[in-house]
């Protein structure tokens, strides 16, 4: 999707709330307002604000000249059981695109290599086990985003962060924690890229910025786990393959791994990002 139209209160919630939807920053978009918000008399006849955002065409180009480089650099050739185009059949290497083994030579080329600007990512793997040496914090500009974002949006929610040198963890609560988590923690996932673009700016060493809500991400990573042994069942007393909904990179590892070591099935990905899901079949 190169462009969104949004409402809000104001010109600068709408705005935000098309960023959220396309998943960029302010500095990659062109913003045109389509309607003006008015309070009215008294509170009669007033009217939202309406934006229409859309992502600059020379950072679309960026954006596909990038796809296409990394689709380049993880097409490999392979074969299972004589099928062609099965990269991978317990599919826990798939979503990294490398093996094993290409991940410790990966490492060892990092060695001494200077650090360049900070760039943003998504950091998908947010159920993993926290840093052990994480400090409280009471101010951050990330806070400040979030309370920002969040109260033009009209939610009521409070942040508890910790951070190391590398890692900002923020815990968020209130009473509208289930419309910042969205259908299957998209809204969350929005947000938290957006947090890690503003922090990460004009950053040299790269800030990785995670955001959970009541703990959701664990009860998702449990939720998916359940799933997955739920499902195989059932393709092995059927014989019949499974099509799961689309699926992030994360939860596809997630599936992925649980299943792994499964005698009667193995799994595999297909499709295109964002739609991009499991299937689970027969060995």
């Amino acid at each position: 999707m190169n462009y969104s139209e949004k409402y809000g209160n104001s010109i600068d919630e709408a705005v935000a709330l098309a960023l959220m939807d396309l998943k960029v920053s302010k500095d990659d978009v062109n913003v045109t307002v389509l309607e003006e918000p008015s309070k009215g008399f008294l509170g009669l006849g007033s009217k939202l604000a309406k934006v229409r955002v859309e992502i600059k065409p020379e950072i679309l180009e960026e954006t596909k000249n990038k796809e296409e480089k990394k689709e380049a650099q993880e097409v490999k050739p392979a074969v299972v059981h004589g099928q062609e185009d099965r990269s991978v059949q317990t599919g826990a290497a798939e979503e990294s695109g490398e093996s094993e083994k290409p991940r410790e030579n990966r490492s060892r080329k990092r060695k001494g290599r200077k650090p360049r600007n900070a760039q943003p990512k998504r950091d998908y793997d947010t159920a993993s086990a926290r840093p052990a040496d994480l400090q409280p914090v009471d101010e951050h500009e990330a806070i400040d985003f979030l309370k920002d974002t969040t109260e033009k949006m009209g939610l009521h929610l409070s942040f508890k962060a910790e951070m190391n040198d590398e890692n900002i963890y923020i815990d968020i609560s209130g009473k509208d924690t289930g419309t910042i988590i969205g259908k299957r923690g998209q809204t969350l996932d929005a947000i938290q890229y957006l947090t890690s673009l503003v922090i990460n700016k004009n950053r040299d060493s790269y800030m990785r910025v995670v955001l959970d809500a009541e703990n959701y991400r664990h009860k998702r990573k449990k939720t998916l786990e359940n799933l997955a042994d739920r499902l195989a069942g059932k393709v092995a007393r059927t014989g019949k393959r499974v099509r799961l909904e689309p699926m992030n990179p994360y939860e596809r590892m997630i599936i992925h791994a649980k299943l792994q070591n499964d005698e009667r099935v193995i799994t595999r990905s297909e499709g295109e990002e964002p739609y991009r899901r499991v299937i689970i079949e027969l060995k």
